[in-house]
């Protein structure tokens, strides 16, 4: 399985800090934020990522993270997106770094408190289709929301102004090859941008999107309270439990469609 973490976007939220950096390489505690999802891809026993990046400040990931040995990688590939066309726009990229085989997709800005190892190992043994990570969260209209009916998912709506679940899928999702041809048929959304949800949901039409819910604490770190947010959790949790650094290997429980 391939790694995918996207990093692309103009991080506008977190301006003034993003007009001389992209946001992605803010730090959040002791290491910079993009080394935590990088980690989460690791310690699952995924080695061969590529960075999806963008703005005016990507070579900066090349001078932070080099060929990757910080994470003991023999290589990170990069591309680029231009713009900021969505989630699913920047996963495109990844398709000839990805070579029919399956991906683990993370969003650059997730940080998690445990791993994603249950998942990682469920998805490889799932066969072909799609697997989504859900949280419980107080606020569930500001993320993609599943309604769930006896522990099965009918739909998944993008930032739904009445939340159907207290569900957020977060950013981290399993995929197989046939992933850029559900990419190819996705519309731009009222954001104009590409959602993954719509993706999701074709794999849910399908009937092969499965899900886990995870254990631990999620947060992204895309705005000023998210951010301080992420730095507070992994202080709090301290060294040994933060991904990379001797964490507990429980990670998720899998629930199947």
């Amino acid at each position: 399985m391939k790694g995918v973490v996207l990093a692309g976007g103009k991080g506008s939220r977190l301006y003034p800090l993003t007009r001389v950096t992209n946001k992605h390489l803010l730090p959040v505690y002791d290491r910079p934020m993009v080394f935590y999802p990088i980690q989460t891809l690791v310690d699952a026993g995924i080695k061969d990522i590529i960075i999806v990046t963008g703005g005016q400040n990507s070579g900066d990931f090349l001078r932070l993270l080099s060929n990757g040995k910080d994470f003991d990688l023999h290589r990170v590939h990069y591309t680029y997106q231009e713009g900021e066309g969505g989630i699913a726009d920047a996963l495109r990229l990844a398709e000839p770094f990805v070579e029919g085989e399956k991906i683990c997709v993370i969003l650059g800005d997730n940080i998690i408190e445990n791993n994603i190892i249950t998942s990682t190992e469920a998805f490889e043994k799932q066969g072909t289709g799609g697997h989504i990570i859900l949280k419980e969260v107080p606020d569930p209209q500001r993320f993609g929301c599943p309604e769930i009916v006896n522990g099965k998912i009918l739909g998944i709506e993008e930032k739904p102004k009445v939340p159907k679940s207290n569900y957020a899928v977060t950013g981290i999702y399993f995929y197989d090859a046939t992933v850029f041809e559900k990419i190819g048929r996705t519309r731009p959304s009222v954001r104009n941008e590409l959602e993954i949800t719509d993706v999701n949901n074709m794999y849910l039409q399908e009937g092969t999107l499965t899900h886990s819910i995870l254990e631990g604490w999620w947060t992204d770190a895309g705005t000023f309270d998210s951010l301080l947010r992420a730095t507070n959790m992994v202080s709090e949790t301290g060294a040994n439990k933060i991904p990379g650094r001797g964490g507990p290997r429980r990670h998720t429980r899998n629930s199947e469609q």
